[in-house]
């Protein structure tokens, strides 16, 4: 196989192993190997995978707090032909990591930009986690505090999707008490910690189950977690949120008859049942 060849003036956006070195691609390598600048997290940890795969270059710290400053630099880089990796501490860049604004900025720039794909914790747990895959919404990182972790739980209590979050293992514990809270005890949760690492731990249960589950077990609050929740599964006879707010903005236009035939049709319902609904209602 013919060993890849970078192109002068581009970004490559390259992902690097979660956690088990096996799972650094070789295209990622060879891109590591040949272009003239690397953007890092963290230099010094990115000097500890460049040193476990012999790859010798020029590192440069690209991080949340200077990256609005970076920009302009790393644009003149590439207008001068130079060629750089952006690389994360971990996974694929811009995930809940630094990034995006300089992407934007030199796609704006129509300044060429490739990935190298390869691990993301988050599809990583979705993968194995046995909640629905076909939709799913990545909400990055929970806030800190409990009152606005659970303003967020409850701003996604009723999303359908299958829902991704990554989480301090330190307050997973808090996490699943406010989720309990706000979704209720019986709500399906997956926990998946320390993915591709000796103590890799992925387990399904009741948000409830996981409080006791955690309290009992504190070794299961460290190291990295993907915390996956299932999405809001209505009763059969229930109408959703979304069937509802759908109908209202229907009807303000339309016929209450008519209105129902369009949202029975758009969510696969019946419309009497829906027209039952519009005249219990006050709308």
């Amino acid at each position: 196989m013919t060993e890849f060849q970078i192109v002068p003036g581009t970004l490559y956006v390259v992902a690097t192993p979660i956690g088990n070195l096996g799972d650094m691609t070789q295209r990622a390598i060879d891109v590591l190997g040949q272009v003239d600048l690397i953007a890092c997290e963290d230099t010094r940890h990115t000097q500890k995978l460049l040193t476990a795969f012999s790859v010798k270059a020029k590192t440069f710290s690209l991080h949340d707090h200077n990256e609005r400053q970076r920009q302009e630099q790393i644009a003149n880089w590439l207008e001068e032909g130079k060629s750089i990796a952006l690389v994360s501490d971990a996974g694929t860049p811009l995930i809940s990591d630094p990034g995006f604004h300089i992407v934007r900025g030199l796609k704006q720039q129509s300044l060429p930009v490739v990935p190298v794909p390869g691990a993301c914790a988050a599809i990583t747990a979705l993968s194995v986690a046995g909640l629905p895959t076909d939709r799913f919404a990545f909400e990055g990182f929970l806030p800190s505090k409990s009152g606005a972790r659970q303003k967020v739980l409850g701003e996604l209590k009723n999303e359908t999707r299958t829902m991704i979050f990554y989480d301090a293992p330190r307050r997973a514990l808090d996490t699943l008490q406010d989720i309990v809270e706000v979704m209720g005890a019986e709500r399906q949760v997956v926990i998946a910690r320390e993915l591709t690492k000796t103590f890799e731990t992925i387990k399904a249960d009741s948000a409830g189950n996981f409080v006791d589950w955690l309290s009992q077990d504190p070794n299961q609050l460290k190291g990295e977690m993907v915390l996956m929740i299932e999405g809001y599964q209505p009763e059969p006879d229930s109408i959703s949120p979304e069937v509802e707010k759908t109908l209202k903005l229907l009807i303000k236009e339309l016929p209450p008859k008519k209105a129902c035939a369009i949202a029975a049709e758009i969510y696969g319902l019946k419309k009497n049942k829906l027209y039952d609904l519009t005249l219990a209602m006050k709308w």
